[in-house]
């Protein structure tokens, strides 16, 4: 996995799965409800840690992704998190109509993740590789301005456009907040860092250049000057053909392609000593059968070059059957036993 995160190519690639921790593993879910919810997990760092390695010990992915939520940096940045059952998350006050400044900022709510973090590394099998996250400012401040999810992000849309200097302010002090908080990431032992731009796809393209491009390239650049060496993964769900703008302004090491991206087409148009990761539909991963190992192939086809991370468009669902990662795991590593680097 390191070695394909550093840019170079490795057959079969590594893989792993967007949200590989969750409702779809049995011993997930019997470990939450000891738990008592989500937060819950998230907050006791010996929990998260069990949650992180459930998926290697069944699977025996290339990497495992920490066990946390994008709405960790709300959260210290002083707005209460709770999820409501069935619905969501939701955060207050709601920065719609509460100032940013009234908050009052409680970084420490962030150590657990650090301790998850510490305790990870001492667990972790021997050659895998350990990723940490963070939501990207775009994404984090529409939940921020509307204390929730929604289909258009119209209370962050809305308050880009008419109040632009606050809309900044609060992009602004996103980007400083996670920043920091990769950075220290590293510092407890990740070995390379996503950042989630889950809602990319809701904005126009000067918008995009503005809430996305922008914020996350500062954020890239801050950690890059801290954490020289350390690989940052960037994934702008939705960009479509704003991919190629994402990709040269921001210059992650690698980009994700969510599922609606022809690899083909991102093959051609992209950098061509950028890695990519993805782009499997998790809806096909529920489906199984010939056409999930039709797609598998495909995808894999689509880069015979150039540096390739298997994953999902998006994360993993919870009904996805676990025969179904079983299948996709076989299917990646049909090569297993080639002799693996610069292999085309």
């Amino acid at each position: 996995m390191l070695t394909v995160l550093r840019g170079e190519r490795v057959t079969p690639p590594p893989m792993w799965l967007m949200r590989q921790a969750g409702r779809y593993l049995p011993e997930y879910r019997e470990l939450r409800a000891e738990k008592g919810g989500f937060l819950e997990l998230v907050h006791d760092s010996q929990a998260a840690c069990e949650v992180t390695l459930q998926p290697l010990r069944r699977f025996d992915f290339d990497a495992a992704i920490l066990f946390s939520d994008i709405l960790v940096i709300p959260h210290a940045m002083g707005q209460d998190l709770w999820f409501e059952a069935g619905e969501g998350p939701r955060l207050a006050p709601r920065l719609a109509e509460t100032a940013l400044e009234t908050l009052t900022p409680a970084p420490e709510r962030l150590e657990p993740v650090y301790a998850t973090i510490r305790l990870l590394k001492q667990s972790m099998p021997s050659g895998r590789a350990l990723l940490g996250f963070a939501g990207s400012p775009w994404t984090v401040a529409t939940y921020m301005v509307d204390g929730q999810g929604s289909k258009d992000h119209g209370a962050a849309r809305r308050m880009a456009y008419t109040q632009r200097d606050r809309f900044a302010a609060l992009i602004d002090a996103i980007v400083d907040a996670t920043a920091d908080y990769l950075i220290k990431q590293v510092e407890a032992g990740v070995d390379a860092v996503q950042l989630f731009d889950s809602w990319a796809g809701s904005l126009a393209p000067d918008e995009f250049e503005r809430w996305v491009i922008a914020p996350n390239r500062a954020i890239v650049d801050r950690v890059r000057a801290s954490c020289p060496g350390v690989p940052v993964i960037g994934f702008p769900k939705g960009a479509g053909a704003k991919l190629l703008a994402y990709a040269l302004g921001v210059q992650p090491d690698v980009i994700g392609l969510d599922e609606t991206v022809d690899p083909v087409w991102a093959n051609a148009v992209l950098p061509e000593k950028m890695v990519v990761q993805g782009n499997l539909d998790p809806l096909l991963l529920i489906a199984g059968g010939d056409a999930l190992n039709a797609r598998i192939d495909a995808i894999r086809a689509a880069f015979p070059t150039r540096p390739h991370i298997f994953n999902l468009g998006h994360g993993i669902l919870p009904d996805t059957p676990i025969a179904h990662v079983e299948q996709l795991v076989r299917r990646v590593r049909l090569d297993e036993g080639s002799n693996g680097v610069g292999a085309a």
